[in-house]
């Protein structure tokens, strides 16, 4: 079977560009604006998508966390209240997806319950992506495989046991798996890029990578163990309020993370040692025989 899927009108795998997702998430603090903003500077950068988050926030938030009530943008209300507020509908999903088509860049979202799924798919997204807290969510990845659409399955705070069983329900053919690990930000001993390897030698599909790291290092490094797609949270600004804010990418910063992959795909090679044409001059001027 060869490593890849099909993405929209990309071919995701190996031998073919690293497919960059710009995670907007919830960073746009429920404003059309702010998501726009987000949309237009991803785009410059040169990513390949954007990506949301949609949640029907009744099924999604814990009972016992419902009520709770923290300090918000929105002032001193309850947890369910608050994801409420950051929550699109279809008007601002509407004109998110008119403004990703004026660009001609693809958008999706990891839905978080089957109502989000079915919201999401009407809008014909080039795959659904797989929360890594919903991995063990058979009923939701039933229903994502049904959907006919790729599939990426983000794999933080999984075992391999976890993972095997959901690769089992979604099946390899339409299936792009992430390593990732799901602490915001993730501390440098805790990225564990070797498991891209593992992944790779365990199931026969594209593997890629969901970053929360500080920096951009790790996530070219990534590309250079073989990840075919890379994700990373974007914000405008690191110290907007949020949750994932502090483990986001800036627009400056995404310009630098799409160089960084771009310059590390091009430095990988064949692996054939060859005397290339721009030694010819050193190799004429120092190169010694004896014997």
């Amino acid at each position: 079977m060869t490593r890849e899927i099909k993405i929209g009108d990309r071919l995701v795998g190996e031998g073919h560009p690293t497919y960059i997702i710009a995670e907007i998430g919830i960073n746009h603090n429920g404003s059309i604006e702010i998501a726009k903003e987000l949309i237009k500077s991803s785009f410059d950068a040169g990513v390949d998508a954007v990506k949301f988050q949609k949640r029907t926030p009744e099924l999604c938030v814990p009972e016992h966390q419902k009520n709770q009530m923290r300090d918000t943008p929105w002032g001193y209300i309850s947890y369910l209240d608050y994801r409420y507020q950051v929550e699109f509908g279809q008007e601002e999903y509407e004109e998110i997806d008119a403004y990703c088509k004026s660009l001609g860049i693809d958008w999706l979202a990891s839905a978080w319950d089957i109502p989000s799924l079915e919201f999401i798919d009407a809008f014909a997204p080039p795959a659904h992506k797989v929360p890594s807290a919903l991995l063990t969510d058979h009923k939701l990845l039933r229903a994502m495989k049904d959907t006919g659409r790729a599939v990426i399955l983000s794999t933080g705070m999984s075992t391999m046991e976890e993972i095997r069983g959901a690769v089992e329900i979604l099946g390899l053919e339409n299936l792009l798996i992430c390593h990732t690990t799901s602490s915001y930000p993730c501390p440098p001993d805790e990225l564990n890029l070797k498991m891209i390897h593992t992944l790779q030698a365990e199931f026969d599909c594209p593997i890629g990578y969901s970053g929360h790291e500080v920096g951009l290092v790790p996530s070219a490094l990534a590309v250079a163990l073989g990840a075919s797609l890379v994700e990373r949270h974007v914000t405008l600004d690191r110290a907007m309020w949020g949750s994932d804010q502090a483990a986001s990418i800036e627009p400056h910063g995404v310009r630098t993370l799409v160089k960084y992959i771009r310059v590390t795909e091009k430095s990988m090679g064949d692996g054939e040692k060859q005397v290339y044409e721009s030694e010819q001059s050193s190799l004429k001027k120092l190169r010694r025989y004896s014997r």
